[in-house]
């Protein structure tokens, strides 16, 4: 993941798909913010998200489905309800069977990044739980690359 200083000059602009979450009474912790468990539940939802309505991820029965290898996160303010989260999502990495994700956190209406996190998933074949030796499935692919992000690339949406 790139540097902590580098992250936290992150703006909406450099992820090409975002998600609005709204945060919930239950995601704050006796500290009156987000409980740092519910970042990853959170980074989770926005991934899947994207996988089900652009890759044709079908959780029940797709063929292949992806298994969490890494997640990290650097948090930089808090966010609490009854706030909307802006959860915003590009592709880092994209391997054979392996995508590295890179999620953004925004409060809505406010500029300032909050946390932004990695996640790597590993696709795996449901049958074996072992990545197929010719990768992951094109359908898949297309859609990863659609929010793969390199320095300097413009959006593929």
């Amino acid at each position: 993941m790139a540097p902590s200083k580098e992250l936290k000059t992150r703006s909406r602009k450099d992820y090409p798909f975002m998600l609005e979450y709204r945060t919930r009474w239950n995601d704050n912790d006796m500290y009156d913010h987000m409980n740092n468990s519910v970042y990853n539940f959170y980074f989770d939802s926005v991934i899947n998200s994207y996988l089900i309505d652009h890759c044709g991820l079908r959780p029940p029965t797709s063929a292949q489905h992806p298994l969490m290898a890494h997640a990290q996160c650097d948090y930089f303010a808090a966010i609490s309800y009854p706030k909307v989260a802006e959860l915003c999502l590009r592709v880092k990495r994209l391997g054979t069977s392996s995508a590295v994700y890179e999620v953004a956190l925004f409060e809505k209406d406010v500029e300032q990044v909050k946390a932004v996190g990695e996640f790597v998933h590993v696709y795996v074949d449901r049958a074996t739980q072992r990545p197929n030796v010719n990768g992951m499935n094109d359908e898949l692919r297309r859609g990863l690359e659609k929010i793969l992000v390199r320095s300097g690339d413009p959006s593929k949406l």
